[in-house]
């Protein structure tokens, strides 16, 4: 991996729910950092302080740190009740202090089914101000995904917030398997958001029916875009998110063509390490 500045990370909860059969593979595949989302069966954010406290003593021990909190902050309704969310926002942050990380990976909100988003604009605004407003208070980075049903689902709202919010404290995530689910072509989002972008997710997808592939099999532009970013000097976090639990295309595992099972968490996770490796050996 000749890209000086880059570091691997993953959701290591696609792995297994615990923790020591997580950093079991993560130190097996030589990666040294996790976005941690769900840990011992339990969302991270979910924990108390002290059992905040608890986990990042074993990730201590074990040499491994946090890319980022894989929080669910901003992946509520928007129609939603949003006091008690940003109580959960507030503790997320001490989460993320504790866990000694400045990232946060979160959302912009779930929109109603078969609706216009615009009615909603004024809201989405509000609310994110007052997570951006808190971050900078507490010295903490939001990274914004881009994510389906979401207000910031393809790159012309993605854009948008950016515009309005972008800063020390609010920047984005790249997820390509995410803008191909929602029909947004990858080349074109990365033209318009690269001055935002601070974080990568690594998953790909099909254009045909939105199925999440290992990177570089799907049609996300994998391989081009981090040609990119690495030519613009990108430096930073690529973080396996691989979602292929109930991947068919074994000739990856070298199966024969009519075997079918499905991938553990850590076949998964290390199909999608490997073509991730790939991808970096040719560029």
């Amino acid at each position: 991996m000749m890209w000086e500045g880059i570091q691997l990370s993953g959701f290591a909860d696609e792995i297994d729910t615990n923790l020591g059969k997580q950093i079991e593979v993560l130190k097996k595949l030589q990666m040294n950092h996790v976005e941690m989302r769900g840990v011992n069966g339990k969302g991270l954010v979910d924990y108390s302080i002290n059992e905040a406290r608890e986990i990042k003593k074993q990730l201590d021990e074990s040499g491994i740190q946090l890319s980022s909190v894989g929080s669910p902050i901003g992946k509520i309704k928007i129609t939603d009740d949003f006091a008690p969310h940003m109580e959960l926002y507030k503790h997320t942050v001490e989460i993320a202090h504790e866990m000694e990380t400045p990232y946060i990976r979160m959302f912009s909100f779930f929109m109603p089914e078969h609706e216009s988003y615009d009615p909603y604009h004024g809201k989405v605004m509000d609310q994110l101000g007052q997570f951006v407003d808190y971050a900078k208070a507490s010295n903490i980075i939001l990274l914004h995904e881009n994510e389906k049903d979401i207000y910031g689902d393809v790159a012309d709202r993605c854009l948008e917030l950016m515009k309005e919010f972008y800063g020390e404290h609010f920047k984005a995530v790249f997820d390509f398997a995410n803008f191909v689910q929602c029909k947004q072509d990858t080349l074109s989002a990365y033209d318009m958001l690269k001055p935002y972008i601070a974080y990568i997710h690594i998953k790909d997808a099909l254009w045909s029916d939105g199925s999440v592939v290992p990177a570089g099999h799907g049609d996300g532009n994998v391989e081009k875009i981090l040609k990119m970013l690495k030519d613009s000097g990108y430096q930073g976090f690529l973080s396996l998110e691989p979602h292929l639990a109930d991947f068919a295309g074994f000739r990856f595992l070298e199966q024969s063509a009519g075997e079918k099972k499905k991938l553990s968490g850590e076949e998964a996770f290390t199909i999608a390490c490997e073509a991730l490796r790939k991808i970096l050996e040719r560029i």
